[in-house]
């Protein structure tokens, strides 16, 4: 009979807390979600917790109707950290093989590793992920995994993501306050890439925007390794405020108009309206306007914006000369992929192809998932799933990310949990 664990994903966003739960059948690697939920964040605010009570209440909520779904009690967890606090960079390490004579073992590489985590960082920020990017043996580059090669010298190159360790300690008490350990503090914009991009995508070169509801995350990769990472204060949240301030209705009222809208500003007839006009009454919506021109919305206050982000993200790579080496283009998920005239934005702006990624790579419940929304909460569940991988065989660093409190020094989650044992009665 296979084997199976249970995994599960929270994702805390500025718009949503979503939990994911799903059985893990170790045997053929497969993931099965069997409990899904999305409860209104509170408490949040570009992705960082500004109020720990309110956000606790959302976890707590979200987690406990997503256990009710599956029938389990949850006590561990890969959660989500996002907000513009996140910064990253690349880093170099090398070191000389511990037996010269013989082959490259796991020690030499994560020895290598640590070398390269051996940077200056202010004290107040930790270091979220150390990625590898390529390795090098005695000069030779391009290599994935030195592990059983010959060598005297070896080398890594590095994608550091770092976090504030505050923001961090605020999640991990969060979490903890409905009986959950974190098993790791992942970067939403990492995870988001885990569910959406394939291979290829990776292998040719793409960028992944990941629009929230608070924050953007940008996530590029060049030749099969991520290259570039970065968030953005600016999110679908600021669209819902530009059609409440045009509008003059409500954030509630604005909320309804943005999501009747489907990607290209357009929605199907419905009974009582008009061609162009989205009917208010219809929507539930009780204004003094009853009607409003769909184009003007679409094309007069959410393109603007949207053109405004996809700018930032230009700018953001190409800053870091990222533009001209991405091939397969964009790839837009987050809530903000559904807005009116997203793609459009993003191919005119950046002049790159463009497309919406919904998450895939699990089974079970899809039809609750299958939304750029969830891309994030499904790739902590195929995070996880690597972790499970890499736990069971041994770390092969070619292709899965080390997990930080691995490597020695241990790093975020070991100094958060002391910081938060002392904080206890």
């Amino acid at each position: 009979m296979a084997k199976s664990k249970v995994l599960a994903g929270i994702d805390i966003g500025s718009s949503k807390v979503a939990t994911l739960i799903a059985q893990y059948n170790e045997e053929e690697g497969k993931l099965s979600v069997v409990g899904v939920s999305s409860i209104p964040s509170r408490g949040v605010r570009k992705g960082q917790i500004v109020d720990i009570e309110e956000a606790a209440e959302s976890v707590v909520s979200s987690v406990e109707s997503a256990e009710r779904m599956a029938g389990y009690s949850l006590d561990r967890a890969f959660v989500s950290i996002g907000g513009a606090h996140i910064e990253s960079r690349n880093s170099h390490g090398v070191v000389a093989v511990a037996d010269p004579s013989g082959e490259i073992t796991a020690h030499d590489v994560e020895r290598v590793i640590e070398a390269a985590r051996a940077i200056s960082l202010p004290e107040a920020r930790e270091i979220l992920h150390v990625l590898p990017r390529e390795y090098k043996v005695d000069g030779e580059t391009l290599v994935k995994d030195p592990e059983g090669m010959s060598g005297v010298r070896l080398e890594v190159e590095t994608h550091l993501i770092t976090g504030s360790t505050s923001a961090a300690k605020n999640i991990f008490k969060c979490v903890s306050e409905v009986g959950i350990t974190p098993e790791a503090l992942v970067f939403s914009g990492l995870a988001s890439s885990f569910s959406v991009l394939s291979e290829t995508d990776k292998e040719l070169g793409v960028v992944l925007v990941d629009i929230g509801g608070g924050t953007t995350s940008i996530t590029a990769y060049i030749e099969g390794a991520i290259a570039f990472s970065s968030v953005l204060p600016i999110g679908g949240r600021n669209v819902t405020n530009d059609i409440a301030a045009g509008l003059r209705v409500s954030l509630d009222s604005a909320e309804k108009i943005k999501t009747s809208l489907s990607d290209d500003g357009r929605m199907k007839k419905t009974e009582g309206e008009e061609a162009d006009t989205i009917n208010l009454g219809i929507l539930g919506i009780e204004e003094e306007e009853k009607k409003v021109s769909k184009k003007t919305l679409a094309d007069g206050i959410i393109k603007p914006r949207m053109n405004e982000i996809f700018a930032m993200v230009a700018m953001e790579l190409s800053n870091k000369n990222i533009i001209g080496r991405v091939p397969s283009g964009i790839v837009i998920t987050g809530g903000g992929a559904l807005c009116a005239g997203t793609l459009e934005s993003a191919r005119r702006v950046l002049s790159l192809p463009a497309r919406v990624g919904k998450p895939v790579g699990v089974t079970g419940l899809t039809d609750e998932i299958e939304s750029p929304v969830y891309a994030g909460a499904v790739g902590l569940l195929l995070y996880g799933a690597k972790e499970q991988k890499r736990e069971e065989s041994g770390w092969s660093p070619g292709g899965f990310i080390p997990k930080f409190s691995d490597i020695p020094g241990r790093g975020l989650i070991d100094k958060v949990g002391e910081i938060f044992k002392k904080l206890l009665p």
